[in-house]
């Protein structure tokens, strides 16, 4: 494309509505503006030159701030929606999320794992919405900041006089009218002012807080750093949020570790509130709701594997740590945090079972179900033995083909189908036995089992904690807040005087605050004989009102 010569000489990118140097205009549009759109100082941008190749197609899209609204008000409504039913993460029981969704919500809940809402903020889609923000961010700002500060840069003490007739603040005062040291009074007191001052000619253009141009780009800058640390996120090792279960006497690998860090759940401690002692501020509680909580607590050994891991070959392990988890009070080492978050009192880890002869209640042997891992085969002596054919930790009922179904992999209503084998009955009777259940679905049977006791223990939520993007979120919104303040509590404020064949022209121009750039230059012309320039578009709208007062009072 070919690039814009100016009749001051200055060599403009193609685009440019006024030029850089002198401010002329250079499109018949801006000639005939009544005020120059100082927005970008007229400066050339890339989206609104260029158009033909894919790569300027998609610059001029991410460009656009309506496009960048658009997503991040598709973000939000994505991240509302996300909302609306448990992440997967959160699913009771650990039930697969394919069943979880459809069993509990219906269509909906089908709906809403298939379009990847279960596990939105890991989506494919959802990053690259947050990616596409932060795209939209880098190209709006440099679409507009590149030009900018190349306009700035360039400008000149004496600029055109058309230039300066189309700023708001513009007046012209006749020489016969100057003090002999006007000139001199101002250049003192924009020096006061803290104004940057330049001269040629006798002309000057005083410029301050010219910094507060860039705080809307340092915003971006920001938010660019924010969602990278907030992407980052999703980088192996970099961030890691996970919730285990883990029953006294377990020992776990510590998530995110590689299996090098191990923590065993030694004991889980439950305090509750006294009914006595604490019924001044509790007793309330404690008739409503039963027991309440005052601590609960597990106490954990954390150990480090040493060594290389070699097949079949155990790996030495050495305790790195001892320690009681609270509620606030986590275990900390190296980047990683974990912290008590929930409790399971009393989970069924074992059933004992007897075999009687109903007529006689004689019995042939006794046997206990491991209910994390119950064996097939249960050998009693003398012939007699019990056969496990299906195990069912949650049961929650029959099918519509009579088949028993378990709710989840948890023993939280263990039932079970076994095969009770017995010298009189060597072929085997079946028999269904569960909590209050002892169903004989294929005809009476000679034997039976009974429930000889149980066994339970606690179990302990311990979610493990690891960010090493913080301090990246950290700088982005700090970096945020300096641009807001950058732009909020400085403005960007130019005075131009430039001399002419018959007196001095005032004009002026801020990018915010008018009202304080108008009581500014009626402080630094007073008494200098040279007058304050007018506010142009004040003039025009107050002349507009008197229009339409005059049209009204014609039409009575």
């Amino acid at each position: 494309m070919k690039e814009i010569k100016c009749v001051c000489g200055h060599v403009n990118p193609n685009g440019t509505v006024l030029c850089e140097s002198c401010g002329r205009a250079l499109t018949e549009e801006a000639k005939n503006e009544k005020l120059h759109d100082m927005r970008y100082e007229g400066s050339a941008r890339r989206s609104q030159t260029y158009s033909k190749s894919i790569i300027d197609k998609i610059w001029n899209f991410f460009s656009s701030v309506k496009v960048g609204v658009w997503l991040i008000v598709l973000t939000l409504v994505a991240s509302a929606l996300g909302t609306v039913l448990p992440q997967e993460e959160y699913i009771p029981g650990g039930r697969p999320p394919e069943e979880f969704y459809g069993d509990v919500y219906g269509f909906l809940g089908d709906l809403y794992y298939t379009l990847g809402f279960h596990d939105l903020y890991s989506s494919w889609w959802y990053l690259l919405l947050v990616a596409s923000i932060g795209v939209s961010l880098v190209i709006c700002s440099l679409d507009r900041v590149i030009p900018l500060h190349r306009a700035l840069k360039n400008q000149r003490v004496d600029r055109h006089e058309g230039f300066l007739k189309r700023q708001r603040f513009y007046g012209k005062t006749e020489a016969s009218s100057l003090e002999p040291t006007a000139m001199d009074d101002v250049k003192k007191r924009l020096s006061d002012k803290k104004y940057k001052i330049r001269e040629k000619d006798g002309s000057i253009l005083a410029e301050k807080n010219r910094f507060s141009r860039w705080g809307p780009y340092v915003n971006h800058i920001g938010l660019i750093i924010f969602l990278i640390g907030g992407m980052l996120r999703f980088v192996p090792g970099m961030y890691l949020n996970e919730t285990i279960w883990i029953r006294e006497g377990e020992t776990r690998a510590v998530p995110g570790t590689d299996n090098e860090y191990f923590i065993k759940n030694e004991n889980f401690i439950m305090e509750t509130y006294d009914k006595e002692k604490d019924k001044e501020v509790f007793s309330e509680a404690i008739e409503k709701n039963g027991d309440v909580a005052k601590n609960f607590q597990t106490d954990v050994v954390l150990y480090k594997e040493s060594g290389e891991r070699l097949p079949g070959q155990e790996v030495e392990r050495s305790e790195e740590k001892k320690e009681s988890i609270r509620v606030n009070h986590p275990l900390k080492f190296g980047n990683y945090a974990v912290y008590q978050t929930s409790y399971k009192l009393d989970e069924l880890t074992s059933m004992s079972f007897t075999l009687d002869k109903k007529d006689t209640g004689d019995q042939h042997g006794a046997f206990t179900v491991n209910l994390m891992d119950p064996e097939e085969e249960y050998d009693l002596d003398d012939g007699y033995k019990v056969k496990l054919k299906g195990y069912y930790p949650d049961f929650s009922g029959f099918d519509k083909k009579g088949e028993p179904q378990t709710a989840s992999p948890l023993p939280n209503n263990p039932a079970f189908l076994f095969e009770l084998f017995s010298p009189e009955k060597p072929d085997g009777e079946v028999a269904f036995i569960g909590i209050q259940k002892n169903l004989e679905p294929l005809g009476e049977n000679e034997y039976k089992l009974s429930f000889a006791g149980i066994d339970s223990r606690d179990i302990s939520a311990l979610t493990f904690s690891k960010d090493l993007t913080l301090w990246i979120l950290a700088v982005g919104g700090a970096i945020f807040m300096i641009g807001v303040i950058q732009g909020a509590y400085w403005h960007h404020r130019r005075i131009w005087l430039r001399k002419s064949e018959d007196g001095i022209i005032v004009a002026g121009h801020t990018n915010k605050n008018w009202h304080g750039l108008k009581h500014e230059i009626s402080h630094i012309l007073d008494g200098t004989g040279i007058g304050e320039p007018e506010d142009q578009q004040e003039s025009k709208e107050a002349r507009g009102k008197k229009d339409v007062d005059n049209n009204g009072r014609m039409e009575q």
